[in-house]
């Protein structure tokens, strides 16, 4: 991947619905070369899809959680059985694999408190092997940030 590429990637970042006239005029290349490079990066998985970013709180989920999930052991059935039932939760927005004090951190959308409630008794307190989980209510966001740095 070279300077060009990463131009194009960040293009895209930033609007990814830029027609490739658009895209080859930002980055400085002809259409076509410019069209080749975007169909290289899909084909290398570089660009993995394409998708509209959407304001949380008009679409109704305002609240967000972060949540930290320690484990009753590191068995390799307790990690998938946790990681295949937080793979079926549509409020999980993201999940990481963490060191430290927990083995997961999960960003989550709820609708309010009593949502939120429901979901931590109703669907991830059902799901075996958690040991603890930790609630870390957002009051606000200072910053999202959807493109990379060029490097």
């Amino acid at each position: 991947m070279d300077a060009i590429d990463r131009k194009i990637i960040r293009a895209l970042q930033q609007n990814g619905r830029l027609t490739n006239q658009e895209l080859a005029d930002n980055v400085g290349l002809s259409p076509s070369p410019c069209l080749r490079r975007v169909r290289n990066l899909e084909k290398q998985g570089v660009l993995t899809g394409y998708t509209a970013l959407v304001d949380q709180e008009q679409y109704g989920l305002p609240l967000t959680v972060f949540v930290h999930i320690r484990l009753e052991r590191h068995s390799d059935e307790c990690i998938r059985t946790f990681e295949e039932g937080i793979g079926r939760l549509d409020q999980v927005m993201e999940c990481y694999l963490m060191t430290g004090r927990s083995d997961y951190l999960l960003h989550v959308v709820a609708r309010d408190l009593k949502d939120y409630e429901g979901f931590v008794r109703d669907k991830i307190s059902t799901i075996p092997g958690i040991a603890g989980i930790d609630s870390s209510f957002v009051f606000g966001r200072v910053k999202r940030k959807t493109d990379f740095p060029l490097v």
